[in-house]
């Protein structure tokens, strides 16, 4: 099982403490960094000092780190044209020597949209489907030719399709709980489905709707990587574990339920529950950005009983 850095930056963190973290998940050797793409804080905090773009902050990570993988869960589909985030995408790609993961989701935060006067439409589903078809499509025509689409939500005529990602096949990650579409919708387009903040038991369930939905289409349900979301809290002790728990503003009963949280060795076991379950990638959330130490307790004491 691989272990990736997850973060929540709308909750309140620069740049430069983003830079922090995903350089320290670089030198820990964790598989990747990811951040969410939002534009307003969630709950009590403030979110201070205001949002970071998803994007901008990839292409910035891109230049200042050398190996390490990144990406968005999820880039929301409602933020961006799909033709031009098949532009920004391609040229972070570049910028970093092919070393993005693509997440895409509808969008489905209301509030921000509203704060930051973005159209927040009804129809999210479809438009997502034509988002995926437009921006692979983009990528995979090759050079010289043209694209063209006709959809119910987006046209493109004759397009140069360009730029190309420096990645032959940037990795596609598709998302969420959905008992029908989305399955469906990772069958035809995902090389990574994750499931985000699930219980063990659904975490099997939804995967199995997945695997099912690419032996319909033909594919080899083996073809994908199945993953999840995850909010980690790890302690050396109770006490650790608790301090923990509160500078995130969580009880640890509960993120025992729910996450990832104890010792390491409560960590290992809980993780190796997802792993039964078909589990091959955990994304951490991390929401205490300034907590480098939990990073490097979970590298030294989990991340080798679980690789």
């Amino acid at each position: 099982m691989e272990l990736r850095i997850f973060t929540e930056p709308q909750q309140g963190a620069t740049y430069d403490t983003l830079l922090r973290v995903a350089r320290a998940a670089e030198d820990l050797n964790y598989g990747a960094f990811f951040r969410s793409d939002h534009y307003l804080h969630m709950g009590s905090t403030d979110g201070l000092p205001g949002p970071t773009d998803a994007w901008i902050t990839l292409a910035g990570l891109a230049r200042e780190t050398k190996s390490i993988r990144l990406g968005t869960l999820m880039t929301a589909g409602t933020f961006r044209l799909p033709g031009v985030l098949a532009i920004q995408v391609a040229q972070v790609d570049q910028m970093s020597g092919g070393r993005i993961d693509f997440g895409l989701g509808s969008g489905w935060y209301e509030d921000e949209h509203k704060a930051y006067g973005i159209p927040f439409p009804k129809e999210k589903f479809g438009r997502l489907e034509e988002q995926l078809a437009i921006i692979t499509g983009l990528w995979k025509t090759p050079t010289g030719e043209r694209f063209t689409f006709d959809g119910k939500f987006y046209r493109l005529t004759d397009s140069p399709a360009l730029p190309k990602p420096a990645q032959p096949k940037v990795p596609v990650l598709i998302g969420g709980h959905g008992a029908k579409r989305t399955p469906a919708l990772a069958a035809e387009y995902a090389d990574e489905f994750n499931i985000p903040f699930a219980s063990v038991d659904d975490t099997e369930q939804q995967f199995k709707r997945v695997r099912a939905a690419a032996e319909q289409r033909g594919r080899d349900a083996d073809e994908l990587v199945y993953s999840n979301a995850l909010v980690a809290c790890v302690g050396r002790n109770d006490a650790e574990v608790k301090r923990r728990a509160d500078a995130i503003g969580r009880e640890v009963d509960e993120l025992k339920a729910n996450g990832l949280a104890g010792s390491p060795a409560e960590v290992v076991e809980r993780l190796g529950r997802f792993a039964g379950v078909g589990s091959q990638r955990v994304y951490l959330q991390m929401l205490d950005l300034t907590d480098l130490d939990q990073m490097e307790l979970i590298a030294s004491e989990v991340m080798p009983q679980v690789a």
